[in-house]
């Protein structure tokens, strides 16, 4: 595990201070290696606080490009970016951010052909996406690889979080066995979408993933977050593993 810099000690001083992170809990962020499906909505808000955090080595794979209706929530892109590859104006935006870092971008759609190359050798997943199938996908890939993921989705004003295949625990399959049919989840593009809640939905998955990789706290194992923004409401759903 590589050391920490006089300026990483000077950067990340707040989190050096708080007892569950420390100069070791620092150290492994900085040794960690995070996968994010997706530069948009979820992945802004969770990728600037990974970046932010310290996670030495982010991953991203986005395929499309960036549209002006896209900005009222994708908060990592500027109106400057409109037409540019997401994931290369996250790659820009992260590195501002925190230049110490390794990021290692793929501007190709996630498939069954390239996922288990791409998302081997990372310590944990951030599900970004905004389809179904890819999900799936991603958690098959996940349940393969043994590695553990971060789901979030979002419509309208409500929000999801959970964390899937971690330490034997409840896999996306658990939760949702059977694929709804396709017209039945409409996209943020046809519902719509408070252009805030991807950032709640985001942080919290950023927030997940770094109490993974460092081993604190009661990760979403076995829970659903459901949060509602009209209300102002959080609720958790307790599941399990399928027998």
């Amino acid at each position: 595990m590589d050391d920490l810099t006089p300026d990483d000690k000077a950067r990340y001083a707040r989190h050096l201070t708080l007892p569950q992170i420390g100069e070791a809990g620092q150290a492994q962020l900085k040794a960690s290696r995070v996968f994010s499906v997706g530069a948009g909505g979820l992945g802004s808000p969770a990728l600037l606080y990974l970046a932010a955090a310290g996670v030495g080595r982010l991953t991203i794979i986005d395929d499309d490009t960036i549209e002006r209706s896209n900005l009222q929530r994708q908060i990592l892109h500027a109106d400057q970016d409109v037409g540019e590859s997401k994931s290369e104006s996250a790659m820009i935006r992260l590195k501002q951010l925190n230049p110490s870092i390794t990021i290692e971008i793929h501007s190709v759609r996630l498939t069954t052909e390239n996922a288990l190359n791409l998302l081997g050798g990372h310590d944990i997943v951030i599900d970004g996406t905004d389809n179904i199938p890819t999900r799936y996908l991603v958690s098959d890939a996940c349940e393969i690889l043994g590695i553990p993921w971060v789901y979030g989705s979002i419509y309208q004003f409500e929000g999801q979080v959970s964390v899937f295949n971690l330490e034997g625990g409840p896999n996306y399959r658990d939760l949702f066995p059977i694929p709804p049919p396709p017209e039945s989840v409409p996209s943020c593009e046809d519902g719509g979408v408070l252009g805030v809640l991807p950032g709640v939905i985001g942080s919290i998955q950023a927030t997940e993933a770094i109490k993974v990789l460092l081993g604190i706290g009661e990760p979403l194992r076995g829970r659903l977050l459901v949060y509602d923004a009209l209300e102002m409401s959080m609720r958790t759903l307790n599941f399990s593993a399928i027998e």
